[in-house]
């Protein structure tokens, strides 16, 4: 999150109107040159039951419908997509104090099936991930990874893109007032021999005020500063710099607000 924060460089919208019966209503709208897109959702929850419904500017319907216990600390989730009859999705969830297992399981002729589960304790975190494709009989994805957390810092070794690459990362939580925060990530790409390193800082400015910085070996340098000017509502200034892009445009600049009741 420190090092790939989304910068915020288009113009956003966000309206929450919360409701004690259960029923809530969000409205977001994003602006990209001379593109305007948006959707309407509406959440409703009744005991152990959630159903989230979302319609989007291409009158696309989004339907999510959560249950929570099934059995003990399972959680099933039912999502499909309208017009679309091909992206009807079952997920299954199981959560232990020391352990989780997450299925999920198309359901079309041809389902995609996937598979994560993760082990440890708050110091010590073992993961991995599968997807199988039952068409073609070939996974489409497997990932592992460790990780160690202390107090004031947290590491992390990963294996991704069916082994293809190799991330580490490291992250350091200094003992100042203002919270200030490093971390650091290398990768390297076996089939193409390819390194590439990012690093990040977060610092407080004030008790209502974030700065957020990252810098990368591809040129790039970004900034992020995050003002909560009110209980729930923050303001939010960003920008970018590419060094590689000397006959374009290579500076974006960013305004966001989001206002929560």
């Amino acid at each position: 999150d420190l090092l790939y924060k989304d910068y915020n460089f288009d113009h956003k919208f966000t309206l929450s109107i919360p409701n004690s019966t259960g029923l809530g209503l969000v409205a977001t709208g994003l602006k990209k040159d001379q593109l305007f897109v948006g959707d309407i959702s509406t959440l409703y929850k009744s005991g152990n039951t959630t159903v989230d419904v979302k319609v989007d500017t291409y009158s696309n319907v989004s339907t999510k419908v959560t249950v929570n216990d099934i059995l003990h600390s399972t959680k099933a989730t039912l999502s499909f997509n309208i017009p679309d009859h091909k992206s009807g999705k079952l997920d299954v969830q199981y959560l232990h104090p020391h352990a989780a297992i997450d299925s999920s399981i198309g359901l079309n002729p041809s389902p995609l099936l996937e598979l994560s589960a993760a082990i440890g304790s708050k110091d010590l975190c073992l993961g991995g991930e599968v997807g199988f494709n039952t068409t073609s009989a070939s996974f489409t994805k497997y990932n592992a990874g460790v990780a160690f957390n202390k107090s004031d810092f947290s590491a992390s070794l990963m294996l991704a893109d069916k082994g293809q690459t190799l991330k580490a990362s490291y992250i350091h939580y200094v003992d100042r007032p203002d919270g200030f925060t490093v971390a650091a990530e290398i990768s390297h790409r076996f089939s193409s021999y390819e390194n590439r390193f990012t690093i990040g800082s977060s610092q407080l400015i004030d008790p209502k005020t974030v700065l957020k910085t990252r810098f990368s070996d591809d040129g790039k340098a970004a900034f992020q500063c995050q003002r909560a000017w009110r209980p729930n509502s923050l303001v939010t200034l960003s920008a970018e710099y590419d060094s590689t892009k000397i006959f374009s445009s290579s500076t974006k600049f960013g305004l966001a607000l989001s206002l929560k009741p």
